[in-house]
C-alpha cells in the first residue's frame, strides 16, 4: 500500500495521504518528548511522503499544536493537510501537574468542555494562534458521546446541536476558513447520531474499526460510504495492543482482548506476516476510509509503521482470519 497515495474526500475534494501522522505523541502521551525529538518526528514523516497531520488542543494541553506548527510553518502551506479539534477550551491553570490525563509534561492549561457556537469559533481561532497559521483544513468535534460524558451527554449534545456548535462549523466552512468538518471520537455511536442531524464531510474514528473489532461495520462504516462521509482511522493498534503493548482503550487490556489478539497474531505468523502490518492495512480496504493515522514516539518507529503499511500481504491471510472467526465475514479486505 502506497504511503503517499492521496485519497480525496468526496465532499470538497480535499486530498489526504493514505498514511497520516497522529500527533498525540507530540503532546507527550504517556512519555515525554523533547522539542528536538518532536521536530525530528515531523521531519521524518515529511521525508516518508506523509502529508496529513492530525492534532488537537487537548494533546499535551496545547503542546502538540504548538510543536506541529513550529515543525511545519516553513513548508509550503498548500503541500499538506492539518486537522485539529474543537470541544474543549484551554484555560490557564498553574495547578496542572505532570502525568495529568496521560500527558507526561502538559503545559499549564486545563481543558473545559464547551461545544457551543461561540466556543467552537473561539477554539478555532485559538488553534490558529498556537499553530501560527492562517488556516486549518479540517475541524473535528472532539470526544462527544455517552461513554465520554455519561450523565452530562445530553447537556453537551444540546450545545453541539441546539446550542449552535454544528452551525459554527458550517459557517467556517461556508466562509472558506476550513474545508471540511466532522467528529473525532472513540464512540462510533456518536457519529451515527451526528449523521442524523448534520451532513459531515469526514470523521475520525479511533479504535472502533480495526483488525481487533468491527462492530461499527454495518451500522456506521457502510453508512458513511453511502453518504460520501470520509473516514479517517485513528488508533489502528487499539491503543497499542495490536502493536505489542498491553494497552487497550488507553488502559491495561482485559484478558478476553489479550486472548483475541494472541489468536490474531497466531494466524498472522502462519503467513509470516507481522500483526502490525495486518492491523495498519486492514481498515484501508473499506471504501469509506481515506487515511490511517497511527502515532509514533520516534522516527524509527514511524519508518517501521510506513514499512508495515507498504508490505505486500497474501490474500490467504484474510481468508484464514475469517475461518477462525476473527474477522467479520462482510468486512472488505485489502487486495493482494
Amino acid at each position: 500500500m502506497d504511503v503517499t497515495q492521496a485519497r480525496r474526500l468526496p465532499h470538497g475534494g480535499l486530498p489526504v495521504s493514505a498514511l497520516g501522522l497522529g500527533c498525540a505523541q507530540l503532546g507527550g502521551l504517556y512519555d515525554p518528548m523533547t522539542e528536538l525529538d518532536a521536530l525530528a518526528l515531523v521531519d521524518a514523516a515529511w521525508d516518508l511522503g506523509i502529508r496529513y497531520f492530525d492534532t488537537a488542543p487537548y494533546y499535551g494541553f496545547t503542546l502538540s499544536e504548538r510543536r506541529l506548527g513550529a515543525a511545519l510553518r516553513a513548508r509550503a502551506r498548500d503541500a499538506y493537510v492539518i486537522s485539529t479539534k474543537v470541544g474543549r477550551l484551554m484555560r490557564p491553570d498553574p495547578g496542572v501537574r505532570p502525568g495529568e490525563c496521560g500527558w507526561a509534561a502538559p503545559l499549564p492549561f486545563r481543558p473545559h468542555y464547551d461545544y457551543t457556537y461561540d466556543a467552537v469559533l473561539r477554539s478555532h481561532e485559538d488553534s490558529l494562534q498556537r499553530l501560527g497559521m492562517d488556516r486549518v483544513d479540517i475541524l473535528y468535534v472532539h470526544d462527544i458521546g455517552r461513554l465520554t460524558h455519561g450523565d452530562m451527554h445530553a447537556h453537551y449534545w444540546n450545545q453541539l446541536t441546539e446550542g449552535g456548535g454544528f452551525r459554527a462549523l458550517e459557517r467556517l466552512r461556508a466562509e472558506g476558513a476550513i474545508k471540511a468538518f466532522g467528529l473525532g471520537v472513540n464512540e462510533w455511536e456518536a457519529i451515527a447520531d451526528a449523521l442524523d442531524v448534520c451532513a459531515l464531510d469526514c470523521v475520525l474514528l479511533a479504535g472502533r474499526y480495526t483488525l481487533l473489532e468491527q462492530a461499527s461495520l454495518a451500522p456506521l462504516m457502510d453508512r458513511c460510504a453511502r453518504a460520501g462521509t470520509s473516514v479517517v482511522i485513528g488508533g489502528p493498534f487499539n491503543s497499542g495492543i495490536l502493536a505489542g503493548t498491553n494497552k487497550f482503550n488507553y488502559e491495561d487490556a482485559p484478558r478476553a482482548v489479550v486472548e483475541r489478539v494472541q489468536a490474531l497474531a497466531a494466524v498472522c505468523r502462519e503467513f509470516d506476516v507481522p500483526l502490525q502490518a495486518a492491523a495498519l492495512q486492514f481498515p484501508m480496504a473499506h471504501p469509506a476510509v481515506v487515511s490511517c493515522i497511527p502515532g509514533a514516539q520516534h522516527p524509527a518507529q514511524l519508518r517501521q509503521n510506513a514499512a508495515w503499511f507498504g508490505q505486500p500481504l497474501p490474500a490467504g491471510l484474510w481468508d484464514a482470519l475469517r475461518r477462525a472467526g476473527l474477522l467479520d465475514a462482510a468486512a472488505p479486505v485489502p487486495a493482494p
